[in-house]
């Protein structure tokens, strides 16, 4: 589904990224681990065209996007759950859904109805404004907004942070059943034990560099190692 080939991505004149390399196969969620500043946001804007990269390659169902605005990138098929949200405040969470439907629903895909059998807490509050909602409430839209595009991969970037602890457990729970779902996820989280719970796979950053690549399972068990690069 996706191929990063060693980018190299820059802030101005501050390298950030250093040939920085992932895949991602469909039906698989990844995590994309690493303290604070460790690259995992600027990886994901690489790949979504927000930060394009000076180099490399970034390979999507085959075909080469980088360079490409986001708006290309969207279309190819790509989902953006940015960290920050970005839901429009004066519309409605059901105003919200409807202007990101993309594609008729067919074949499985999401449809209002079915966004709101999966988040029925959005059914509840389908009349009110975006700028009343809750951090949570806004999280759950977020990435309720994205799947209504219908795409074949979701970035999902720091969907917890933030968030009370039962919020939280919401928020993981959502992402377990699109899992199950078979969806695509990169999953960006600071909280590595809930990333890892529901993932197959996961990649760590450090300081620009990618260090590990592996089983979800066995960076679990590896306690030495997350503590090397994931510790506090």
């Amino acid at each position: 589904m996706l191929t990063v080939e060693k980018i190299n991505t820059f802030y101005g004149e501050a390298h950030t990224l250093f040939e920085v390399s992932l895949e991602i196969q469909a039906g698989e969620v990844v995590a994309l681990l690493g303290r604070n500043g460790a690259g995992k946001t600027t990886t994901i804007r690489s790949i979504m065209g927000l930060t394009p990269p000076q180099s490399g390659k970034i390979l999507f169902k085959g075909e080469n996007i980088l360079g490409l605005p986001p708006y290309e990138v969207a279309n190819r098929g790509v989902g953006f759950v940015p960290d920050n949200r970005r839901i429009f405040p004066t519309l409605t969470v059901r105003r919200n859904l409807e202007i990101a439907r993309k594609g008729n629903g067919s074949r499985g895909g999401w449809t209002l109805e079915r966004i709101y059998k999966h988040f029925p807490k959005l059914k509840e509050i389908e009349s009110r404004m975006g700028e009343v909602l809750s951090g949570g409430e806004q999280q759950m839209l977020t990435i309720a907004r994205t799947l209504m595009g219908n795409p074949d991969l979701v970035l999902l970037d720091e969907p917890t942070e933030g968030l009370a602890p039962l919020m939280v457990m919401e928020v993981m729970k959502i992402i377990k059943e699109l899992k199950e779902k078979g969806e695509t996820i990169l999953l960006v989280e600071q909280n590595s034990t809930l990333a890892l719970s529901v993932s197959q796979r996961a990649y760590i950053l450090e300081n620009g560099h990618m260090v590990f690549s592996g089983l979800a399972g066995g960076l679990i068990q590896d306690q030495e190692l997350r503590q090397k690069f994931l510790g506090i």
